[in-house]
């Protein structure tokens, strides 16, 4: 049998916390490796007990989820930890936010817990979690915002196929998904998007969608 996943929640809302713990420790593959109320706590305890997923707040005291999330996933930062963030909807720049962070996805907090679950399990495979509804609406809103100021785009090293490929990530087509539309096999869209995310030097599909947006790729 596997280990676990180790899971820290920070949250600073008590009955939303104490819910999330009691929901994930219940789970027969998981366990709660720690809990906090604000994002330096967060921080200081992911830094000491390691967990393979964060489930993030983005408002809370201290130190907000944002830049938690960087301090723990961003750039430059040596031994990075997977976040998953939670939020409420009208809050969707916060999101974009977060992903720009190096949250590897989010939730909304009026998710039920089975999507929750199964959040954590996709981060804690190194996979990216995106709702196609939610990052069409919110990586669309904040397009321009996203692309560089220069009129001129740098060659893209990628196959005719592999930019078809990284527009419908773009979109928020699921690997199932951008499999229909191309007529191919998911397997063969696992090798398009490693192959897209290792030309790139991408770490996972939320930086692939930013990329996409930041050059042009969608709209």
């Amino acid at each position: 049998m596997s280990a676990p996943i180790r899971v820290l929640v920070c949250d600073d809302q008590m009955l939303v916390r104490t819910g999330l713990v009691t929901i994930i420790g219940a789970q027969p593959d998981m366990e709660v490796a720690g809990e906090c109320a604000d994002g330096r706590t967060g921080v200081e305890l992911a830094r000491a007990v390691r967990p393979d997923v964060v489930v993030m707040d983005i408002r809370m005291p201290v130190l907000d989820g944002l830049e938690a999330t960087r301090l723990l996933a961003g750039a430059g930062v040596a031994h990075p930890v997977k976040v998953l963030v939670v939020t409420t909807f009208n809050l969707d720049e916060y999101v974009y936010e977060a992903l720009r962070a190096g949250a590897s996805g989010f939730l909304l907090k009026d998710a039920p817990p089975d999507r929750l679950l199964h959040g954590i399990r996709t981060v804690a495979t190194g996979a990216a979690l995106l709702d196609p509804d939610v990052t069409r609406r919110l990586v669309g809103r904040y397009a321009a915002r996203i692309r560089p100021a220069e009129s001129t785009t740098p060659d893209i090293p990628l196959t005719p196929r592999e930019l078809e490929v990284l527009r419908l990530i773009a979109d928020g087509l699921s690997n199932s998904e951008i499999a229909a539309v191309l007529v191919i096999s998911q397997e063969t869209v696992k090798t398009f998007v490693s192959r897209i995310l290792a030309k790139l030097q991408l770490r996972d599909r939320v930086q692939a969608v930013v990329y996409a947006y930041r050059h042009g790729l969608a709209t």
